[in-house]
């Protein structure tokens, strides 16, 4: 059991790592330091998208506008860090008791 709940926090830290990956290249992007019309941006985008918009949209819906500044990756992060957290404190230990 206390495989399997590393091993979620190993996909935590990797999902974090996304989003990191995912806001830098939304901004080489939006500077025009690379172009979306290649093709392996394009597909490294898309990719980034379908990881990250599913957690990031509901989010952006309840935060107010910051005017055009997206703090959701931000919010995202800090409550990935609060899980990792709680198990680390409570569930990790919990697991290794029995």
């Amino acid at each position: 059991m206390e495989a399997i709940v590393r091993l979620f926090l190993v996909i935590l830290d990797f999902y974090v790592w996304i989003l990191i990956a995912s806001a830098i290249l939304s901004w080489l992007l939006a500077f025009d330091v690379i172009n979306i019309r290649n093709r392996l941006v394009r597909s490294i985008w898309d990719a980034l998208l379908a990881l990250t918009e599913p957690v990031l949209m509901p989010i952006r819906r309840r935060l107010p506008f910051m005017g055009g500044m997206d703090l959701s990756p931000i919010v995202v992060i800090f409550a990935i860090y609060f899980i990792q957290l709680v198990i680390g404190l409570y569930i990790l230990p919990a697991v290794r008791g029995y």
